[in-house]
């Protein structure tokens, strides 16, 4: 339900009551309430679209840079502050799951390093022996097995608290505090870069209208009250 459209309608049909029956005290309750109720309503689309002549209107697009600052001020200031990072870290320490490299992995092809193993046994005084029996071929067999005991070799090693432990020692350093927040920096300002005053006009009026409606409602009952009070005086 749209309580401003209601709400003025409610007003509208007040006013016309009071003027058809020749009734001046709800003739003052509509006309007050529907004043009221069409003020704030006006005051609320003035902050999305500019209106010729009435000075502010439009505030919120006209100030489109400078919402991308404030968010950009907002997440670097308040949330990916140096602190912010390191008491994060600092609080991971110790547990592994938070850096859980499995899933990498999994994925990473070891071919090149079976091929660099096979290159060095080549290479080695192994190498004129293993000619003998078929060169290289004859390893072949060993690749899947090899690259398969790596990768669970790997996982255990990046599971291990030591492991851990250093990686977040590397991590809690100065420079790479500050290279972390200029990265998280550079995705905040290329994410707000995307946003345009129409988009950001749009996320923003549904956001505050939805709430914002009851000021016209609001603005409809006070102005309906004044305009009672005011009849009640002249009467």
């Amino acid at each position: 339900m749209n309580k401003s459209l209601t709400t003025n309608l409610l007003a509208l049909g007040l006013l016309f009551t009071g003027i058809s029956t020749d009734s001046a005290i709800t003739t003052s309750i509509g006309l007050f309430a529907l004043s009221g109720a069409i003020t704030n309503w006006l005051a609320i689309h003035m902050l999305f679209e500019k209106i010729p002549g009435l000075y502010g209107s439009g505030v919120i697009p006209a100030r489109f840079e400078d919402f991308k600052s404030g968010i950009r001020e907002l997440m670097m200031q308040q949330f990916f502050t140096a602190e912010n990072i390191d008491r994060f870290l600092s609080d991971s320490a110790g547990h592994a799951a938070h850096f859980e490299f499995a899933p990498i992995i999994e994925k990473v092809d070891l071919s090149p390093a079976y091929d660099s193993l096979v290159a060095t046994v080549e290479e080695s005084s192994l190498g004129n022996m293993l000619s003998m029996f078929g060169g290289t071929a004859v390893l072949e067999p060993l690749k899947d097995p090899f690259i398969t005991k790596m990768k669970s070799a790997l996982i255990d090693i990046t599971q291990s608290e030591a492991f851990n432990e250093l990686l977040l020692n590397k991590i809690e350093q100065p420079d790479i505090l500050e290279e972390m927040r200029e990265k998280v920096e550079s995705i905040i300002e290329q994410r707000l870069d995307e946003l345009t005053p129409s988009l950001v006009k749009d996320i923003i009026q549904t956001m505050i209208r939805k709430h914002l409606g009851w000021l016209v409602v609001w603005g409809g009952i006070f102005g309906g009250l004044i305009g009672l009070a005011a009849a009640l005086i002249q009467a």
